[in-house]
């Protein structure tokens, strides 16, 4: 719940127009802030399980290239495009977007992996639009 909320007013602040122009550009400060605090959190909980477990990482050209490509995709190519989104269409438009993440997920499981849809897809898909459609809703 509370990332939920932290994502929430992390994309109105993207929408926010009335700061100066230096500051709504500074994108990058955002998702840098973002990063230090994940690999905080990441290295504490990677270091208790080197400590605490036998796994242990094995580097070598697989993990580099998993590694570049979770650095550059999700990380910066896709908080920019969701940057991008929210100040263009605002952030109650994105927030619809973000709520069928989770549908775009199963449909390249299915595509990409190979995945077959379940029953539990198509009941999710089903909340997933009917949540959309009650909170679009305009009261009289």
């Amino acid at each position: 719940m509370l990332a939920t909320l932290c994502w929430g007013v992390y994309s109105w602040l993207l929408s926010q127009r009335n700061e100066p122009e230096e500051i709504r550009n500074h994108w990058a400060a955002f998702l840098m802030a973002q990063v230090i605090f994940g690999l905080g959190w990441a290295g504490m909980f990677s270091g208790a399980e080197w400590a605490l477990t036998d796994v242990h990482i094995t580097w070598g050209p697989p993990l580099y290239a998993a590694l570049a490509y979770v650095a550059i995709g999700p990380s910066v190519l896709a908080y920019r495009c969701w940057g991008l989104g929210v100040q263009t269409a605002g952030p109650v438009l994105a927030g619809f977007f973000a709520n069928l993440t989770p549908l775009f997920a199963a449909i390249m499981a299915s595509a990409f992996l190979g995945d077959l849809p379940q029953l539990y897809h198509a009941l999710a898909f089903g909340l997933i639009v009917s949540g959309i459609v009650v909170s679009s809703r305009r009261s009289n």
